[in-house]
């Protein structure tokens, strides 16, 4: 219920409970002035009376003082007029059945009785229901002794008292007049009560309902945000002075709020400048913070809020939080140890696509409201982009070193090349000298081997391009394995090649391809460490190119099969540690291509890799 009704609900209900305590009073004040009214006019009739009774006793004339009675009785208002002796006897009465009947004593005010000696009793009078069962104000008054009167009733001393005066006068006038009296007074009491509840709820409705209205309708703007909200001060009173403190405090609220907002800001741009991903969570696995890097991890929407949901179901796409024995959760951890944890994590983008992540977790413990509250701060790096720089590194070093080795052989040779074709070129050279000849051809050739094999390196080493060129997949393939042959050699590795002949053809870069097929025969040169042998395999089959590198070797331990292209995990055969990104780069590779690779393997049985891509048709 609102105020303005609580308050004229409660101001009415004051002043009709005060009206009807007023109208209780007024209607008992008024009954007993009237009682006191026909009282008095009882003593004036008993004084009329005292004086025709000492009139008529002294003249010899009842008749006469009946006469009076029975006119005294017929007036307006009086029901009946009674003479009773001090015996109790009824000597004259305006009603004649009652003449010469004892009356009830009991039914008279004061109880006035014939007596001697003592205080003369005074007239009283009260409302009561006479012998006829009607409700009367009777008035009792004793008519005394007096001198003239002792020759017949007695001395004054023995009896004071002749008898006795009743006068009843009708009840119901009395009643209807002090009703009718009530009735005007609660008239005027409402049309008072009306005016001084309008006039009140006018003055309240002004001076303070508009305006509480107006500082609850401020308030409700202030609620939904809405901080540029003023209340205008009208007048001096504390409802002035309410307005003047809540104009203050909402220019506090703003200025506080500009400070929050300028805050979080700072934080968020200190956070968005972090290059891994940053997320904190909450001891509810609720996500409290996020940065632009880890969104760009997930590919999440601009539109899209990620804070407030669930961590599990932002990186793992889950609808519960993790199992603990399946993956280590860095929230339960921290919790429990309390310390800095650190793990490799499938994380799930909102495309639907995977991305290994390493995730550094820390607690921290905040103050708040009186609350310790216990926070979990992950950085979150992208594994793909440790293979991706990997990579790069991988290819710069080659570059550098295919780089000196064009400048530190391949120059000096094409300058050798130049000279001996000079020579085979000059007149001088005679005929009979052709085996001279001969050995400098052998040489030019030589020289033309050695430049092939920079021109190699240099393919290897060559960085990916804008876009997309034509590759054939055998060339690729055979130049890349001419510069493992030494090492194949060493091994005693036996390395041999079925190449489709029709030249599977796909779009790629030629140094990413070079690079799976580099890493994929390193990869089984590790696995050969005593020797075996490698069989390389190009096919085109419909609309897929295959590239198929089996070997001999010790194979892969079942354990260690669905690792194997994790970033930074090695199990290498020959027992050399390795940086465990090779075949995770060759993953990466062949992904972005929209290819895939696939390993089968037995211990003892060797292994083979196929990778499969998009051909491009003839």
């Amino acid at each position: 219920m609102r105020l303005s009704r609580k308050f004229i609900l409660a101001l009415a209900a004051a002043m009709v409970s005060a009206s009807i305590a007023f109208l209780i009073l007024f209607v008992g004040l008024y009954r007993t002035q009237l009682e006191e009214e026909r009282r008095h006019a009882s003593e004036q009739v008993n004084l009329l009376l005292q004086a025709a009774l000492e009139n008529a006793m002294l003249n010899r004339d009842l008749p006469g003082l009946s006469h009076i009675i029975d006119r005294l009785g017929q007036q307006e208002g009086v029901r009946r007029v009674m003479i009773v002796n001090p015996q109790g006897e009824v000597r004259f009465s305006s009603s004649p059945e009652s003449v010469g009947h004892r009356f009830d004593a009991s039914r008279a005010p004061g109880c006035v009785s014939c007596h001697t000696g003592g205080e003369s009793p005074s007239g009283r009078s009260a409302f009561l229901t006479d012998e006829r069962g009607e409700e009367v104000l009777r008035g009792v008054n004793p008519v005394r002794n007096k001198e003239p009167c002792q020759e017949c009733h007695g001395p004054i001393s023995d009896h004071p008292i002749n008898g006795v005066l009743i006068v009843d006068w009708d009840a119901s006038t009395i009643r209807s007049s002090a009703l009718m009296t009530s009735l005007v007074l609660i008239a005027s009491g409402m049309a008072v009560f009306v005016l001084v509840l309008g006039g009140v709820w006018w003055m309240l409705r002004r001076l303070v309902l508009n305006r509480l209205a107006v500082l609850a309708a401020a308030s409700q703007h202030l609620s939904a945000g809405r901080f540029d909200v003023e209340v205008p001060v009208q007048g001096n009173d504390e409802i002035a002075d309410l307005a003047k403190a809540f104009n203050r405090m909402v220019g506090t609220l703003r200025d506080r709020l500009r400070d929050i907002r300028d805050r979080e800001t700072f934080l968020q741009s200190l956070i968005d400048a972090v290059p891994d991903g940053i997320r904190v969570i909450d001891s509810d696995y609720r996500i409290v913070k996020v940065n632009k890097a880890y969104r760009e991890q997930l590919r999440i929407p601009p539109e899209e809020d990620v804070v407030g949901g669930a961590c599990y179901a932002s990186s793992h796409g889950a609808s519960e939080p993790c199992a603990p024995t399946l993956v280590t959760c860095p929230l339960l951890v921290t919790q429990i140890e309390g310390r800095t944890i650190k793990s490799i994590h499938t994380h799930r983008r909102t495309d639907g696509s995977t991305v290994e992540a390493e995730v550094s977790a820390a607690p921290m413990m905040i103050e708040q409201e009186n609350e310790r509250r216990t926070y979990v701060v992950e950085s979150i790096r992208d594994l793909a982009s440790d293979i991706r720089f990997g990579h790069e590194q991988k290819l710069a070093a080659v570059g550098q070193l295919a780089a000196g080795v064009a400048h530190e052989i391949r120059n000096p040779l094409a300058s050798i090349r130049l000279a001996l074709q000079g020579i085979l070129r000059s007149p001088d050279l005679n005929e009979d000298e052709s085996e001279i000849g001969d050995y400098l051809r052998l040489v030019d050739g030589q020289i033309d081997k050695c430049i092939d094999v920079t021109a190699r390196l240099l393919k290897l080493s060559g960085g990916p391009s804008d876009q997309p060129q034509l590759i054939d997949l055998n060339p690729s393939t055979m130049e890349t394995l001419s510069l493992l042959k030494f090492h194949a050699d060493t091994l005693d590795i036996s390395m041999v090649t079925e190449l489709d002949p029709v030249g599977p053809r796909l779009m790629g870069t030629e140094g990413d391809i070079r690079m799976v097929v580099l890493n994929l025969v390193q990869n089984a040169f590790h696995a050969m460490p005593s020797g075996g042998c490698l069989t390389i395999t190009t096919q085109q089959k419909d609309n897929e190119v295959r590239l198929i590198v089996a070997d001999t070797g010790k194979g892969i331990a079942p354990e260690h099969r669905p690792r194997i292209f994790d970033p930074f995990f090695t199990h290498r055969a020959d027992g050399e540690g390795g940086t465990g990104l090779g075949l995770a780069i060759c993953k990466t590779i062949i992904d972005g291509l929209g290819g895939t690779i696939q390993v089968e393997s037995d211990p003892g049985q060797g292994a083979r890799f196929t990778v499969t891509l998009p051909a491009v048709a003839a």
